[in-house]
């Protein structure tokens, strides 16, 4: 897609960037700051004291739109000096004119590449980095390792704005990740479809080879993997997760969608079954008794009965989950399923999302209830007003309380106090 421009750069200086969606748009928002900053522009927090504004947008759901097209009016309402508003990612990608028209949009552009980017404002002899020295996130840092799916779900529109997995060298994502480990101490190895890491390399490539020579070159980092199917968690990443959690955490989300196997093959998600899924995430947490189970489920989907929505309640009552990404379904005019039949009426789909979300709290809860009085291993996140906020190995977000400076990560006992876990920072 060519960008839609419909003024030039003028006075460009100051600059405000806003991300919407998954890790993936995050880390490719990092790499545009890194290329405006190299560029000689100034990123400011927020909209009101800047000039450009660039809004990464996400497609996934009509709800994500929505806001990226209220943040932009309000943008260009709110401050007529930002004389320069573009949209980038997903949404743009497929782009139908209707961002285009917002009154004081002056670009569209497909994807995320800086260099794109950069032209569109007035900046064409500038050079981005591929290799991402430094992320603003504290003590996390992403790590884009491939991007794009193979995979046709029915219901999905990043597949169209994102194409086909092309997954990045090992050589470069080995230097981009000695260089973040130097500042932070986890690293999250994300894209859109993780699992297929490797696959349009020579035979032999994988996800599990690719962690394994990242624990074995780059020491005290710990490593995060973001979602990854049930049915690519092969033995080698088994053997890390269970033998060096210190090193790769173990927490995996896996999507489930759906527990019903109608409604799996309807969604295009022919790789595995219900019961297949259920088989490989016993086996895993049968290795890894400590283990961070997150899914994301997607409610209403067109055709679900209540034999369906009661499938997938049983799975995920058997599990053991320490939390849910519940998602209404969300017809996308460039998903097959927008066009499936029977919808599933509004007032069903909220019950059985409700329901759903009241049986992830109550496991996430039972979970919480297991670790309290267990020993942690904590990465710190941010300040919360009289306390800090920190992540375990598990995936847990915990309170930390202390007067004394703490380093980016650390040893602590976890103590539930009411609904709250408290993570008191050990002797390191």
């Amino acid at each position: 897609m060519v960008p839609h421009v419909r003024a030039h750069r003028h006075a460009v200086t100051q600059v405000y960037l806003h991300t919407f969606g998954c890790k993936v748009n995050q880390y490719d928002t990092e790499v545009l700051r890194q290329a405006l900053e190299s560029a000689g522009t100034v990123i400011v927090d927020t909209p009101d004291h800047a000039n450009v504004a660039i809004v990464n947008s996400c497609t996934v759901t009509h709800v994500s739109e929505a806001k990226m097209r209220a943040l932009v009016r309000r943008i260009v309402r709110e401050n007529p000096e930002c004389s320069t508003v573009v949209v980038i990612g997903c949404a743009a990608t497929v782009d139908d004119g209707t961002i285009s028209a917002i009154p004081g949009v002056t670009s569209v552009i497909a994807g995320t590449d800086p260099q794109s980017v950069l032209r569109a404002l007035g900046f064409p002899g500038s050079q981005a980095d591929p290799i991402l020295h430094r992320f603003e996130r504290g003590a996390r840092a992403w790590v884009k390792i491939q991007d794009g799916c193979d995979e046709h779900c029915t219901y999905c529109a990043t597949r169209v704005a994102r194409g086909r997995s092309v997954s990045r060298s090992p050589a470069e994502i080995l230097r981009e990740a000695g260089e973040l480990a130097a500042q932070h101490s986890e690293i999250v190895l994300t894209g859109i479809h993780i699992g297929s890491y490797g696959h349009d390399f020579d035979a032999g490539s994988s996800l599990s080879g690719l962690v394994k020579t990242l624990v074995r070159n780059i020491p005290e980092v710990r490593f995060r993997l973001s979602s990854v199917e049930a049915t690519q968690i092969d033995d080698g990443l088994l053997d890390l997760l269970a033998e060096t959690p210190e090193r790769v955490t173990p927490h995996i989300h896996a999507p489930l969608q759906s527990g019903s196997d109608r409604i799996l093959k309807l969604m295009g998600r022919h790789w595995y079954t219900a019961g297949e899924y259920r088989a490989r995430l016993k086996r895993l947490a049968a290795r890894v008794p400590r283990l961070g189970l997150g899914a994301d489920v997607i409610v209403g989907f067109p055709g679900e009965t209540g034999e369906d929505f009661a499938a997938t309640f049983s799975l995920i009552e058997e599990l053991p989950f320490t939390y849910l990404h519940v998602f209404p379904h969300s017809p996308r005019s460039t998903a097959p399923s927008a066009k499936m039949r029977p919808t599933v009426e509004p007032a069903v789909v909220k019950e059985r999302s409700y329901e759903l979300r009241t049986l992830a709290d109550a496991k996430g809860a039972a979970y919480r209830a297991v670790r309290n009085d267990q020993s942690a291993d904590v990465v710190l996140l941010r300040r919360l007003g009289e306390h800090f906020e920190g992540l375990t190995e598990d995936y847990l977000s915990v309170a930390v309380s202390t007067d004394q400076p703490l380093p980016n990560r650390f040893h602590a006992k976890l103590q539930r106090e009411d609904d709250s876990l408290w993570a008191h920072p050990l002797d390191n």
